[in-house]
């Protein structure tokens, strides 16, 4: 099963913030480090996380540690440029980052976009669902 993990599960994992999905977001990391599902992060969240890690104030050396720790775990998914272009003009998306989302999912054939707000994702062409929902689906295929 080939799966792209938003940048809000990946957050979780990285930081251990307090959010509702926090265990399921290291079951899906452990999922993928341990190659159970196929991860993958769509490349324009790397830079979204060494922004939001930033204005954390973590220290440089601690933001290119989590990217190298992703990047060793999931495998980067992109989008050309007449995906982007189509993506630009998506206006059933209200978040173009979401919609980018989708459109690297889309490139990897991914199965499932994992993120902790599905409600952002109404219009994609793959299927998202929650941490906890991707766990379950995990667990039932075993």
């Amino acid at each position: 099963m080939k799966v792209l993990v938003d940048t809000n599960v990946i957050i979780n994992y990285l930081t251990g913030r307090e959010d509702k999905y926090s265990e399921e977001s290291d079951q899906i990391m452990t999922m993928c480090t341990n190659e159970e599902i196929e991860g993958y992060v769509a490349f324009h969240s790397l830079s979204i996380i060494w922004y939001f890690s930033g204005r954390q104030k973590e220290p440089e050396e601690t933001r290119r540690e989590w990217l190298d720790r992703v990047c060793k775990i999931l495998t980067t998914a992109s989008a050309g440029h007449g995906a982007v272009v189509e993506a630009v003009h998506n206006v059933e998306f209200k978040d173009f980052e979401d919609n980018m989302q989708d459109i690297c999912a889309q490139s990897v054939n991914a199965d499932y976009i994992v993120t902790v707000n599905t409600k952002d994702f109404e219009h994609s062409k793959v299927k998202a669902v929650t941490p906890d929902e991707l766990v379950e689906i995990v667990n039932s295929r075993s």
